[in-house]
């Protein structure tokens, strides 16, 4: 199956008017360049067929051999997090009718899930205080690199300055990215956990395009973002900003701080860890930049008989009318998690969603208090955190994950491979899921440790 189409498998006559159109004699032929050594010689060595009763049974032996987060109380967080899912999220998300990760192709009979897109959309602008919103972004790192290059597009500039207190792994998509559109990154370095921002006026420059930061950034920490879109503006760059959408409930708006952009990854907004994926992206812009915004979008309108309906608006996409002029390569949206971060915002609602914040802040902040009490843990950073901090560590920070395992704890991100002028260090996270009697235990593991 392909794209949702079905194909019938080639006839043998078939396959080798296909085999002398590209001039080859067999099927064995096309695998010439493999080296010997990682070709399969033999038939594969599989157990004999089992029935359903014994698949089950023999599934259930090794699910139990997983480690999940009832068992485990987990600290990582780096981009994907562990909150509370109420119930109604997944009995919504679960109903025939939306339990699909495919996008309306026949967009004018899909009204139902048009129409949750569209919500979806409308909680993330009136969440960013935003103008415009699309259908959602495979995660939090397309997302920020999708709005590089809206900048691009929109600036005409092929610079673009990204603060090194953003995630790692957003930031290596980035490159990606811009370098195959031969576009310039620029790194702005680290000043106490936090952008540099003395650095800021000295490189920026008329050929800069936008300014790329995090709030909060990777550290968990809150950046100072007074002010900063007056100085990207006065060069003529666009300011965009990856959030962490739980966070909005406490801090100002991107809007706030006169953002022109904003990403970020929705996976916390109702939609589990799982191993790190599927995850969610979301992308919200002024009204000016609409043009510009990747994907698709939900737009409401009215049929000849007045009645509200829904449709797919602005399609600059590649599949259609714009080829190799679209704004993106971007082909779907991920539907089903926006529809569960949809469901999850309206479930919580703002009040709902401030007392999540309000737990994350509180829970961090008691976590790291008595963390950082103990011999050898220092607090990397100071400043105010979110739900995330990083700590300096007595030995590595592998180590420390391998010994907290054996207490059944799931440690933090080690932050040596990613900033090694850290030394031994760790971002631990702390959600609303964690219980103080959890936080106590995770120091009760640290202690005495190095």
């Amino acid at each position: 199956m392909s794209g949702g189409r079905h194909y019938l498998p080639l006839t043998d006559a078939e396959r080798q008017e296909m085999l002398a159109a590209i001039g080859a004699d067999s099927v064995e032929q096309l695998y010439d360049e493999l080296p010997p050594a990682i070709r399969l010689k033999d038939g594969l060595k599989l157990p004999p067929p089992l029935s359903e009763m014994e698949a089950l049974a023999h599934l259930s032996e090794l699910a139990v051999k997983n480690r999940h987060l009832r068992e485990y109380p987990c600290y990582l967080g780096a981009g994907v997090y562990d909150h509370f899912i109420p119930s109604v999220v997944q009995y919504l998300t679960g109903r025939s009718e939306f339990s699909t990760a495919y996008t309306p192709y026949q967009a004018e009979i899909s009204q139902g899930l048009l129409q949750s897109i569209f919500e979806y959309q409308t909680l993330i602008c009136r969440l960013t205080g935003m103008e415009a919103a699309n259908a959602s972004l495979y995660d939090g790192a397309t997302s920020l690199a999708e709005a590089a290059v809206a900048s691009c597009g929109a600036t005409r500039r092929r610079k673009v300055l990204v603060s090194r207190a953003v995630n790692p792994y957003y930031r290596q998509v980035l490159q990606s990215y811009l370098q195959a559109r031969e576009f310039q990154l620029e790194e702005l370095p680290l000043l106490k956990g936090e952008t540099d921002y003395a650095r800021l006026e000295m490189m920026l420059d008329d050929e800069t395009a936008a300014l790329l930061l995090q709030q909060p950034n990777f550290f968990g920490l809150l950046e100072e973002m007074e002010g900063v879109a007056e100085v990207a503006h006065r060069h003529g760059a666009l300011l965009v900003l990856s959030v962490d959408p739980i966070s909005l409930a406490l801090c100002r708006t991107p809007a706030e701080y006169d953002a022109d952009i904003v990403t970020g990854e929705g996976q916390a907004l109702g939609n589990p860890p799982s191993f790190g994926g599927p995850l969610l992206g979301f992308f919200a812009a002024r009204q000016k930049l609409l043009r510009r915004i990747p994907g698709r979008i939900v737009g409401e309108t009215r049929d000849n008989q007045g009645r509200r309906g829904f449709v797919l608006t602005l399609q600059t996409r590649e599949q259609h009318i714009r080829r190799e002029r679209a704004t993106s390569n971007i082909c779907s949206n991920q539907a089903l998690n926006a529809l569960a971060a949809a469901v999850y915002l309206a479930a919580l609602g703002p009040a709902g969603l401030r007392e999540v914040a309000g737990l994350c802040l509180q829970k961090a902040a008691y976590a790291r208090e008595k963390i950082t009490a103990l011999d050898g843990f220092e607090q990397a950073f100071p400043g105010v955190h979110f739900k995330e901090f990083a700590v300096r560590l007595p030995g590595t920070g592998e180590r420390l994950n391998r010994h907290l395992l054996e207490h059944k704890i799931i440690g933090g991100l080690d932050l040596q491979p990613y900033y090694p002028e850290l030394g031994p260090a760790m971002l631990f996270c702390v959600t609303e899921t964690k219980s103080r009697a959890q936080i106590d235990a995770l120091v009760r593991a640290l202690e005495g440790w190095s």
